[in-house]
């Protein structure tokens, strides 16, 4: 026992004279590697969403795959690829009435897509899909449409046809309003991911949260479309609003500065 207590003595006048602690010895020594593995991969895909059959439609660099809805090339303004960002320009806040929305090449019927998104405070724009551009064109190209909004500042946020809370971020615009937003903040990046099934059941999901979901073409879908704007004739000429059975995706240009990164898209079967 007296040779223990001696032993621990010695130590801890070893300590208090010098002896450095586990957490100095690792400061001395320098910062700790950061693991490579678990750095945002931005605009590629790993191996694994590879084999999933996941494909890029924004390689970082150029607008390749994208042009102006109604239109056969890519907007000649209003749009630019910066940073690894494809942004849409601030002009006044007027909806498609700068560059423009663009639209994918390609159009998909069942799918997952997923795309980053950035906006600008009081910023006002959209994700949209099913659209056909069968419609003639006057202001913003007709489809369902990911709402993008900053609902603190952009008064959309308390508009709606009939349901309230249906034009705030994340909601299917004027149907159906979003639940449990999580989101990361303005001047922040988000994920907007919205998935449809091929048997059409849809769900609209932010940041890895479910927030709404819905039959798309079923009779309860049909009366949220008769209690939006999308029930006046001009969004039905081309047939009923929101039941195309294939269509381009498009990012809206709405007058506020918005950035998108990482947008990817899988079919599903």
């Amino acid at each position: 026992m007296k040779k223990l207590f001696i032993c621990l003595a010695t130590a801890s006048v070893l300590l208090s004279c010098g002896g450095k602690s586990t957490q100095e010895q690792s400061a001395a020594a320098g910062p700790i590697p950061v693991d490579a593995s678990f750095a945002p991969i931005i605009n590629a895909l790993t191996e694994k969403e590879k084999a999933d059959g996941w494909i890029l439609l924004f390689d970082g660099k150029t607008t390749t795959g994208w042009r102006g809805a109604h239109k056969a090339a890519f907007p000649d303004h209003g749009w630019v690829v910066r940073d690894g960002e494809l942004v849409v320009l601030a002009s006044g806040g007027g909806e498609s009435t700068n560059g423009g929305d663009i639209v994918s090449l390609n159009q998909y019927s069942a799918f997952e897509l997923s795309v980053d998104f950035k906006i600008t405070p009081g910023a006002n724009s959209g994700i949209k899909y099913f659209v056909t551009e069968k419609e003639s064109q006057s202001g913003s190209a007709f489809g369902l449409e990911f709402q993008l909004l900053d609902d603190e500042l952009h008064p959309d946020a308390k508009l709606f046809t009939t349901v309230p809370g249906s034009r705030t971020l994340a909601s299917l615009y004027d149907m159906i309003p979003s639940e449990n937003v999580s989101f990361n903040g303005v001047g922040e990046w988000n994920t907007a991911v919205v998935k449809v099934y091929p048997n059409n059941h849809v769900e609209h999901w932010l940041n890895e949260v479910k927030v709404l979901e819905y039959e798309r073409s079923s009779e309860a879908f049909r009366e949220r479309v008769k209690g939006s704007k999308y029930i006046a004739p001009a969004y039905n000429t081309a047939g009923a609003f929101g039941e195309a059975e294939k269509g381009h995706i498009l990012l809206q240009d709405h007058g506020d500065e918005v950035a998108f990164r990482n947008i990817k898209i899988r079919e599903l079967k």
